[in-house]
């Protein structure tokens, strides 16, 4: 027999702990070398674990829903093995020092030969949720486990009672106030209700937001922009610019290139706070708030100000695919010192952007509607764009705030500006 261990990827320093999803084989499945064998997602991202040998799953240390850290054997792959002869062995137990190194998952993991009743910890959650009693549920897992499956099954079935107390012999118990059991939530009508928990990037979003807020003195700034000039230049060069480069020239980089003219004028909006000091960053990393499945993350296009309109349009594409895909790394969202968030793309016309700490000022971005304004002394119809920038009123007074935006403004209203740095 010749095992290989399968560990979890090396985790970034940011990222103490990731959690198991669904693995997509079974103990006793044959497995090819490379084949994703499951997801691990952490409060960034969600990583892909692929099989490093081929051969037969021998063994699942570690169960879905399991808590992991970097380097912890979660499976091993016997090379020598045929498919099947694995398939009734069930999983033993985490050694002692995965047992240590992660607790949460040597608990979703449970020892072989475990009793019936022993529930998952999903399962486990549900059941404490509904105060029902492992006694009320039939596991249909491995070795009599419940899942949570099992315990779906009961509630729809009204098994969703509270567990009985036991009563000492001789002992006559109280009479208590007849009380309705809970609703099973395929009695709810027209009325249902869903409990799901937290996603790990949720709840580190959920975190790093009201990080924000208790922690950043926040104001925002108002402007507006008549974005005219740029949607005729990209009108201009769009056709050549694609054939050219490959890719679409679109407003995210008049945007960033905008914003790091902006940056160059007024270096307080670049820079961040740590503790009592005040760190001005001499490089420009842009943040690009991106949509996916998952929830909102933040990838960084670094050193902007190096790179080309098509650079920057390049990143952004592969930003956004690798988003929708699930695909982003650790490396490729951390740091950053300014950010840009587009809610024009969903239709938003105007809102007030959070920073994301430790920068101390992100710059909002909404639809762009033909809207009447007024040019020397005549009412004209224009594309207009409302640009919204919070600031950590801290450090940055509304003297940089609000030229700083201006500044934005400016170069988008007049692109010539951003070629000759003016």
């Amino acid at each position: 027999m010749a095992i290989v261990e399968v560990k979890v990827p090396q985790l970034s320093e940011s990222v103490a702990e990731a959690t198991l999803l669904n693995w997509k084989k079974k103990a006793g499945e044959a497995v090819a070398e490379d084949e994703i064998l499951i997801e691990i997602e952490t409060d960034k991202v969600v990583l892909e674990v692929p099989a490093p040998a081929a051969g037969v799953l021998a063994e699942i240390v570690v169960a879905d829903g399991g808590t992991v850290v970097s380097e912890q054997v979660i499976a091993k792959i016997d090379t020598e093995a045929v498919a099947g002869a694995h398939a009734a062995a069930p999983a033993p137990a985490a050694s002692a020092a995965q047992t240590s190194a992660a607790p949460s998952a040597a608990a979703a993991a449970p020892a072989a030969g475990a009793k019936a009743g022993v529930a998952m910890p999903a399962a486990a959650k549900l059941m404490a949720d509904n105060q029902l009693s492992a006694a009320a549920v039939a596991g249909t897992g491995k070795d009599g486990r419940i899942t949570k499956g099992d315990v779906l099954g009961a509630l729809a079935e009204g098994a969703a009672k509270p567990a009985a107390a036991s009563i000492p012999t001789g002992v006559t118990p109280p009479t208590l106030p007849a009380v309705a059991a809970p609703v099973p939530a395929s009695n709810l009508g027209d009325r249902p209700e869903q409990r799901v928990p937290m996603s790990r990037l949720r709840a580190r979003i959920a975190e790093r937001l009201l990080q924000s807020q208790a922690t950043n003195a926040i104001l925002t700034t108002f402007n507006e922009v008549n974005m005219a000039p740029v949607m005729e230049m990209r009108k201009k060069f769009q056709e050549r610019f694609e054939k050219e480069h490959g890719v679409k020239l679109g407003f995210m980089s008049f945007f960033v290139k905008a914003a790091v003219h902006a940056l160059k004028k007024y270096p307080i909006l670049n820079a961040s706070v740590d503790g009592n000091d005040i760190i001005y960053h001499g490089y420009f990393d842009i943040g690009i708030a991106v949509g996916s499945p998952r929830g909102l993350v933040v990838p960084i296009v670094r050193n902007a100000d190096q790179l080309s309109f098509a650079e920057i349009e390049k990143k952004i594409a592969e930003f956004g695919q690798k988003a929708k895909d699930g695909k982003l790394g650790i490396e490729e969202m951390t740091g950053g010192t300014f950010s840009i968030s587009n809610g024009g793309v969903f239709g938003s016309m105007l809102s007030t952007p959070i920073i994301n700490p430790p920068q101390s000022a992100i710059l909002g971005v909404h639809a762009t509607k033909e809207r009447a304004v007024v040019e020397n002394g005549q009412i004209v119809i224009r594309p207009i764009n409302f640009l919204a920038m919070s600031y950590d009123h801290r450090i940055i007074d509304g003297r940089e705030a609000v030229l700083g935006l201006v500044a934005m403004k400016e170069a988008l209203e007049d692109p010539a500006r951003l070629l000759f740095d003016i």
